[in-house]
């Protein structure tokens, strides 16, 4: 099927583009590979957010595919879209564009739906990544699927999350993030990884769950809790200190940035 990807791929900039620095060309970018919510698509970060600019700054490449209402998951009634991201995409990608395969210049992110699948791919690839974070994540999918199976048959929650995960629990598979860090990953092995939410999310029960465990089993986690709710206002600040972070971890190049957060 034709599908489709929002891609950033900084250039170096004419002396007269206004506003733009100059910046050195480079055979091969760092990519951030980042992940859209359920109710979004690939255009959704550009749209609401200032990410070219941050990438600019950041000196990385940007790869923002469609992956619908899948969960970033090979689905129970639908496509494969693990498949599709987690081994179609990289090599498409690369062969388009000029992006680097190595380890050290990968790192994933993304926003609720898209926070659960960056840190899936995360978990269950961690020799492609140097590092990952997730905003405001739909973090704890057995939640998630049992509350739905709770919804009249009718419900659209209830049927998108049984058309993703089909009506057996995910408890203790593949698509559980807290299986995955309890049998699939190690502190030696588990790249570093950063999440954020606001704490009048409805998703903030997740992000807690999620850090409660990492810490637990002495995940590499980094955690911030701020004000603030499931909105774009609150993520186009979190990406900017996801990226922040990632030049910490050594990605792309040291990026600063001015933000006001009551954390």
């Amino acid at each position: 099927m034709q599908t489709g990807a929002t891609v950033i791929v900084p250039q170096p900039a004419s002396d007269r583009q206004i506003g733009v620095k100059k910046i050195p060309s480079k055979v091969q970018w760092p990519c951030l590979w980042l992940l859209h919510g359920l109710s979004d698509d690939h255009t959704i970060w550009t749209r609401r957010t200032s990410i070219e600019r941050y990438a600019e700054a950041a000196g990385c490449a940007v790869v923002m595919p469609d992956a619908h209402r899948s969960f970033y998951t090979d689905m129970a009634n639908g496509g494969e879209y693990w498949r599709f991201l987690s081994e179609e995409l990289p090599g498409l990608m690369r062969s388009f564009f000029p992006l680097s395969d190595r380890k050290q210049d990968n790192a994933v992110a993304g926003l609720s739906m898209g926070g659960y699948g960056a840190l899936k791919w995360l978990l269950r690839k961690p020799g492609m990544f140097m590092a990952g974070a997730s905003l405001s994540g739909a973090l704890d999918l057995v939640a998630l699927h049992e509350r739905a199976l709770k919804e009249p048959p009718e419900s659209s929650y209830r049927r998108t999350l049984t058309r993703v995960f089909g009506l057996a629990s995910p408890v203790d598979t593949e698509e559980d993030l807290f299986y995955l860090m309890r049998q699939r990953i190690s502190p030696d092995t588990c790249p570093p990884m950063w999440i954020g939410c606001g704490r009048e999310d409805g998703l903030f029960a997740h992000h807690q769950r999620f850090e409660s465990e990492a810490t637990s089993l002495k995940l590499p986690l980094t955690a911030l809790e701020t004000d603030g709710g499931h909105t774009w206002e609150l993520w186009d600040v979190y990406i900017q200190f996801v990226l922040t972070w990632l030049a910490e971890q050594g990605f792309g190049r040291s990026s600063r940035i001015d933000t006001r957060l009551n954390a």
